[in-house]
């Protein structure tokens, strides 16, 4: 029998979301041996917005997390979590929204990012008028140009930050999830050079007299890269449940995948065609049409055709595909196919154990 294979597979409706606690509990394992010390790992978690999970990683060991929204951090203070890096700059209702969160929780340790005097003026006035003093990590720009101030404007908003009320700058965070080279040696190297900015930013500061600033650092493709250096911390996410984007594309890192989309097929439309259940709605569809999903026990199939509730699968004539039949999905990108799902089918030693829900994939839990 396949790992994958579920018994009473007549008992789950489909389309499903289905996570292996065995190998969600593996990829923690290796995460941290990746690492070695457990204190050096803040994951993200984005990829599964779940209290079963956060409470699985705390077991292990695990006791700082980043975040990107403010579900993902109240869920976290639910959690007891003692350390969470709400990895956005908070603006508008938002900041508002995150300043309720720390009263609620004071015993989480709640920071977040900055990377504009604007903000941060703005942040530190607010924080101040609610008797808070924040810790807060400048976003440097390294490369994606997605968020973050250029390192060569780090230094003087990190100085301009420390004079602020209600706020304290406490340390850099860096994301590079530009780096996406299939070939390790030259991720390696592209890595390498954008993090010589972040060391001389930190540099700096130091020789300006702070306090050695904390350095929070990469996501999943250059986590292989960046658990081997001394004093910072990695953020990683998606090796919780692993997809076959990233196991394609960082076959160095000895994740395993953990969940699965359960779909079925529904039509047999012409004699090389087939369609399943598992439409826009259910999978991630932000890449082209053949990179949404592989099929573990029918790779040959290629998708042709999608809309909400349906997949067109081409296949070949004299087929043996009957309707009823159920297709193992594994997303090629997982954290937004979760996303889709309020809730995820728990599957033990092939058998489904209940549900958990992914509370944080509301855009609002309570506060």
């Amino acid at each position: 029998m396949h790992w994958y294979n579920i018994d009473n597979i007549n008992e789950i409706d489909s389309p499903a979301l289905v996570l292996y606690t065995e190998r969600v509990v593996q990829n923690i394992a290796t995460a941290i041996g990746m690492v070695k010390d457990v204190q050096k790992l803040r994951p993200h978690i984005k990829t599964h917005k779940c209290l079963e999970v956060v409470k699985l990683m705390m077991e292990a060991g695990i006791s700082k997390f980043k975040c990107a929204t403010i579900a993902e951090a109240e869920m976290l203070g639910i959690g007891k979590a003692k350390d969470v890096l709400l990895a956005y700059q908070p603006v508008g209702p938002k900041l508002d929204r995150f300043i309720s969160l720390i009263k609620q929780y004071p015993s989480t340790k709640f920071s977040c990012l900055t990377d504009h005097t604007d903000a941060a003026t703005e942040m530190g006035s607010a924080f101040d008028r609610n008797g808070l003093t924040v810790p807060i990590y400048i976003d440097l720009n390294i490369g994606q140009n997605r968020t973050g101030i250029d390192t060569a404007d780090a230094v003087a908003l990190y100085g301009q930050c420390a004079q602020l009320k209600g706020i304290k700058p406490v340390g850099l965070h860096a994301y590079d999830g530009h780096i996406r080279d299939i070939d390790f040696d030259t991720r390696k190297q592209k890595c390498d050079a954008c993090f010589a900015s972040v060391i001389e930013v930190k540099e700096k500061l130091i020789h300006h007299g702070f306090e050695t600033p904390l350095v929070v650092a990469g996501g999943s493709p250059t986590f292989s890269i960046h658990c081997k250096r001394e004093e910072i911390e990695c953020s990683p996410g998606t090796f919780i449940y692993w997809d076959k984007g990233y196991s394609d594309l960082c076959p160095e890192q000895k994740f395993i995948p953990a969940a699965l989309v359960i779909s079925r097929v529904v039509s047999l439309p012409t004699e090389n065609r087939i369609c399943s259940d598992l439409g826009h709605k259910s999978i991630a569809a932000e890449n082209e049409l053949g990179k949404r999903v592989f099929f573990l026990n029918a790779a040959e199939l290629k998708p042709v055709g999608q809309s909400e509730e349906h997949l067109v699968l081409e296949t070949f004539a004299g087929h043996n595909y009957k309707i009823g039949d159920v297709l193992y999905g594994m997303p090629i990108h997982i954290c937004p196919t979760v996303a889709l799902y309020e809730r995820a089918i728990i599957i033990n030693n092939h058998n489904p154990e209940g549900e958990w829900k992914m509370v944080a994939r509301d855009r609002k839990i309570v506060i």
